[in-house]
């Protein structure tokens, strides 16, 4: 380079950030007799050196001094992690769940831990690669200040976040030739003032964001896979998570395993970890299309795809289908399969201007069912082609009513409420709806409903289906209650106190709220629970039969015997026992995806724990081990705090002792002998039996 081009980067430097030229730093290395370009030149110089220092250094010890600086200066400092961060964590409609000084150091660990190895990748992208070392400093200072706005990139828009002090998401991943590409671009315009128009504003200002998403986007395009051909790629439980890291970085999926080594890592530790990818512009296998996350070798905990949200594209439903039929528990992804096929050819229907039959505008306005997909959200076609479509016309069809009968509107119902048969809005009536004789409501809300004041009733006919969510928040008793086949949304009994043979509804796609009630005799709960299944004041029952799913958490933090209940077979999320005190008739569910609590049990003898969990186990109780079959794989942490003695004691292989609660001569005695405290490798149990 030039002298001439490098004053003009020089230049372009001293225009975007106005007061380096003053700063301590700059001013140390120069000295105050040099004008404002030749202050900045010998600094930029003088950090070469040093760069170059630590790049030829036989040892590692100045290049962790480097990184330990910049770490110092850029990564989030405890005290900024905002409080909202650690209760998103903790998921922040969850009861009873108590932020730990143990658990909120281990989350702020972790954040800070992302955050130093993400800002290492472009350390040593300057240090040591071919390219990036011999870039010139006041180059690679401008990209490396730039970097320091990006915050977490969104697909969709093409767009990354703002970063700040407070950003807890990890660095941005290293897309090596689009950070070529950004510099390259500056280059040419500085040189020739030349430039695409699209961009001509982010050259003018010198935004390397800008250039650096423009940079991505240009390669997103090159990097489409065309086709669905390919193959799946299996990477076993406790392999090398960052092969798999690897292989995804830079195509931009918005799947979480690419964002950080701990997060491939934790994921590579529950179970094996299946991708599929499909060909490359070269014919290479290379593209990541679908990703299938395992808990252990047999059980699918998730599927995502690189659609938005990270649903499925519709052309990878075969494909997927295919795959997913070796698992034992492929049934219920069939169903969401089937569901995206449907969702497609309605899709295609809807693009063309054809005729949707009934059963398909059934299904699209989820009369009978919710629509389940393989995305963490909905997926966004259900309500783009609503949206555009004619609901009064629609709804006739289906119920086989007159347009007249159908609301668009709240207010249009409430002109005349005894007229409409279908309300395409929510429901929401006033405090004063304390008392009611006789409200009769439309067979069908699209919306919610909620009638959070009412108290008592003489009659009341509910919808036989409510879209979104249905509040009964303040009523105590359910005598002549009929509630409603489907819920969407969540179903707030909140002050029910006995169930009086109430039959719920065979599925609630939210939460479930039964705060208050204290007698289960004779209620028929859901088959599925979509959220939270709360029932916080319940202390025994009798032959109650739990649904067989729920979404997120199953609190049952008040019961004190297990007897006559019949648990759920899966728990996406924490599993509160805290006040059980005995292990009688309880059989856990196969699955909880997170915590299960039990604090109150002092002996378990014959407690089988699911095989893996992902949260923690709160046994704080506990007095003995013996007979205890503790998980193969506990990403979380172990409480045995009260633990008198290890007999019995086998810890799940490859288990963190700094995640054990127990006291100081528990761990001691773990620490003497750890090979009789330890669960075997369960891989090569595997093997050794496949040998056999």
């Amino acid at each position: 380079m030039d002298n001439q081009e490098r004053e003009m980067w020089i230049d372009m430097i001293a225009h975007l950030y106005t007061n380096l030229h003053n700063s301590e730093k700059v001013l140390n290395a120069s000295g105050v007799s040099f004008k404002k370009r030749a202050r900045l030149i010998t600094y930029f110089e003088k950090l070469e050196e040093l760069h170059e220092r630590v790049r030829n250094h036989s040892t590692k010890t100045g290049e962790k001094l480097l990184k330990n600086f910049y770490h110092e200066l850029y990564v989030i400092k405890p005290e900024n992690i905002p409080e909202s961060y650690f209760q998103n964590v903790l998921r922040a409609d969850r009861n009873n769940i108590h932020l730990t000084d143990s658990l909120r150091s281990e989350i702020t660990k972790r954040v800070i831990e992302d955050q130093q190895i993400t800002l290492d990748y472009w350390i040593d992208f300057f240090l040591y690669d071919e390219v990036g070392k011999k870039m010139t400093m006041w180059e690679k200072y401008w990209v490396f200040q730039g970097l320091l706005t990006l915050g977490k990139y969104n697909s969709e828009t093409g767009k990354f976040s703002k970063r700040d002090k407070t950003t807890t998401y990890p660095f941005p991943m290293l897309d090596r030739e689009s950070v070529i590409g950004a510099v390259n671009l500056m280059n040419d315009y500085l040189k020739n003032r030349h430039g695409e128009a699209r961009i001509k504003d982010a050259l003018g200002s010198g935004n390397f964001k800008a250039l650096y998403e423009y940079e991505i986007a240009q390669k997103l395009v090159s990097l489409k896979s065309f086709t669905t051909s390919g193959k799946w790629v299996k990477y076993l439980q406790g392999s090398d998570y960052k092969k798999l890291r690897a292989s995804i970085q830079n195509y931009y999926t918005d799947w979480c395993t690419a964002v950080s080594d701990n997060f491939a890592k934790t994921q590579l530790e529950t179970g094996d970890f299946y991708i599929y990818y499909s060909l490359d512009e070269k014919g290479e296998a290379k593209v990541p299309r679908l990703a299938i996350r395992m808990d252990g070798k047999d059980k699918i905990l998730e599927i995502r795809g690189i659609a938005k949200n990270q649903n499925i594209e519709p052309e990878m439903i075969d494909v997927l289908k295919a795959k997913i039929q070796e698992f034992p528990d492929f049934s219920h992804y069939l169903v969401k399969e089937k569901n995206m096929q449907l969702l497609s050819s309605i899709a295609n229907k809807d693009k063309n201007n054809i005729e949707l039959s009934i059963s398909e505008l059934r299904f699209l306005y989820e009369i009978d069912d919710i629509i389940e997909g393989f995305g963490f959200n909905k997926d966004p076609r259900v309500d783009t082609i609503k949206n555009k479509r004619d609901k009064k016309k629609d709804y006739s069809l289906i119920f086989n009513i007159s347009p007249d009968q159908i609301a668009l509107s709240s207010d249009e119902y409430f002109e005349n409420p005894s007229k409409f048969k279908v309300l395409a809005d929510s429901l929401v009536f006033d405090e004063s709806y304390t008392r009611v004789n006789e409200l009769v409501l439309p067979m069908y809300i699209e919306g919610d409903l909620l009638l959070n004041s009412l108290q008592y009733f003489k009659k009341l006919i509910l919808p036989e289906v409510v879209g979104g969510s249905l509040g009964l928040r303040s009523l105590t008793s359910t005598r002549n209650l009929k509630l409603p086949k489907r819920v969407g949304g969540d179903l707030l009994l909140n002050e029910i106190i006995s169930a009086d043979n109430l039959i719920l509804p065979d599925k609630v796609g939210g939460n479930l709220s039964l705060n208050s009630l204290l007698n289960a005799d004779g209620l028929k709960m859901p088959q599925i629970v979509g959220g939270n299944l709360d029932i916080n004041s319940l202390g025994h029952a009798t032959e109650l039969v739990l649904p067989e799913f729920v979404g997120k958490d199953l609190n049952l933090d008040f019961l004190r015997s297990a007897k006559g209940i019949k648990f759920p077979k899966e728990v996406t999320w924490v599993v509160d026992l805290s006040t059980l005190e005995t292990i009688d008739d309880l059989t856990l569910p196969v699955y909880i995806g997170d915590s299960l609590y039990l604090n109150s049990i002092e002996y378990a003898e014959g407690l089988v724990l699911p095989k893996c969990i992902e949260g923690d186990v709160r046994l704080c109780s506990l007095k003995s081990a013996k007979g205890l079959i503790l998980p193969q794989s506990l990403a979380g942490e172990l409480d045995i705090s009260s633990l008198e003695t290890l007999e019995g004691l086998k810890l799940p292989y490859n288990f963190d002792l700094g995640h054990l609660r127990c006291s100081p001569m528990i761990k001691s005695q773990i620490l003497a002998n750890p090979r009789e405290y330890f669960q075997d490798n369960p891989n090569l149990e595997e093997k050794h039996y496949k040998s056999l």
